[in-house]
């Protein structure tokens, strides 16, 4: 698996393909989240005009990562919907989408960015990703409130 074939590109979410593909995401969510923990936007939530949304593709093997930014306000954005296919996982789409992400919104002006994600065994590997990438633990943000099932990240940006 070669990350070099790999494609990032805004997604309007009206493909069948990335439908789907969300649709695994919010079903592997559930699964491993308690009910009222899971704070994935469905795709109503990330057509919001608020919300930029990229997918990753692969030359070979079509769709295999999706994430996206919500701008909170003129200053802040939180990374929503990170999710790699699992075949993918450990070869570096998720780092290189988040990369990508973080230079939107510095390029933008945002002065920070900020995200939930679980607290379970499950979650490690991303908290280790945000980790790697500067983000701290904070307190809840926006309209977020203490949560054991939630883990709350955050770092600034320069521009």
């Amino acid at each position: 698996m070669t990350v070099g074939r790999l494609l990032i590109r805004p997604d309007d979410l009206s493909g069948g393909e990335i439908v789907r593909f969300l649709d695994d995401h919010i079903t592997e969510m559930r699964s491993v989240t308690p009910p009222g923990s899971k704070h994935a936007l469905d795709l109503a939530g990330l057509r919001r005009p608020e919300v930029d949304f990229w997918s990753v593709y692969d030359s070979d093997d079509g769709l295999v990562g999706c994430g996206a930014m919500l701008a909170l306000d003129e200053d802040s954005v939180e990374i929503k919907s990170m999710r790699t296919a699992p075949a993918y996982r450990g070869h570096g789409v998720a780092s290189m989408l988040l990369k990508h992400i973080l230079a939107v919104a510095t390029h933008r002006g945002f002065s920070r960015a900020s995200l939930e994600t679980g607290s379970s065994q499950f979650f490690v590997p991303a908290r280790r990703l945000y980790r790697a990438h500067g983000f701290d633990y904070c307190e809840p943000f926006a309209d977020y409130v203490e949560d054991p099932n939630s883990v709350f990240m955050t770092r600034g940006l320069r521009w």
